[in-house]
């Protein structure tokens, strides 16, 4: 068995070495469609899963991927790792991620991340994101984007829970868009700024989608918050922690 912490390092020198180049390369892409854009960039994406899974040893099972509805809609996710920004692009149609527009500033991986018509936010304007988050969303949708927002707004150590922002389901309400709750446990692999990533297999369930008609954004949010501790639990029951 090859320990975790050489897979680790050979996974970071692939990746040092496959970023900077692609990232020029997708920005040399620029004059291209939206949709089109985000086909270029989420190749390197597939190439990270591809040696998350042959290098670390990181899978994944599937739980719900019949939930998954055939119209654009809100992922509300749980967030614990980097894996899931990843891995849901393999799970899910074309997306587009709410996060804050400091990411866009890091050198190659932000510039890339810029080609992917991200709703960038400044978190300290609170009503001013509100108002941003719900003029641009409407954009996406309309183009044929997912949206993808963590309500926690950062990564959450396993067994911890953070609090719920109300963006998304302010999001929802306001576009009467079918939300998805989705619940994984990456982080018991792969943590929060942790270097080392363990070899294992990520339990990622998708709940039925909500339709927000009718209900207030708060009420949505709980409602959201509740499917995705109580099914924490569940997948903690199902998969107890690896190491």
């Amino acid at each position: 068995m090859i320990p975790a912490l050489i897979r680790s390092s050979l996974y970071m020198l692939l990746q040092i070495l496959i970023t900077p180049p692609y990232a020029l390369f997708t920005l040399a892409c620029f004059w291209l469609s939206p949709h089109n854009r985000y086909r270029v960039t989420s190749t390197w994406t597939f190439i990270m899963l591809f040696l998350l899974r042959h290098v670390c040893g990181i899978r994944y099972q599937l739980i719900g991927a019949e939930n998954i509805p055939k119209t654009p809609s809100i992922i509300l996710s749980k967030h614990q790792s980097a894996w899931e920004t990843l891995a849901f692009q393999e799970i899910f149609p074309p997306q587009v991620w709410v996060l804050k527009k400091e990411l866009l500033w890091i050198p190659f991986f932000g510039w890339g991340l810029a080609m992917t018509s991200p709703i960038a936010i400044d978190r300290s304007a609170r009503k001013k994101a509100l108002e941003q988050i719900v003029e641009q969303g409407k954009d996406r949708l309309n183009r044929g984007f997912w949206i993808v927002i963590f309500p926690e707004g950062t990564r959450i150590p396993p067994g911890q829970r953070g609090k719920y922002r109300i963006g998304g389901a302010w999001l929802a309400t306001h576009t009467d868009t079918l939300v998805v709750p989705v619940a994984h446990n990456a982080g018991e692999l792969w943590g929060r700024n942790s270097f080392i990533k363990y070899p294992g297999t990520i339990t990622v369930s998708i709940g039925k989608p909500i339709d927000p008609t009718g209900m207030e954004a708060g009420e949505l949010n709980a409602q959201v918050e509740a499917w995705i501790e109580a099914e924490m639990l569940r997948i903690g029951q199902i998969n107890p922690q690896q190491s």
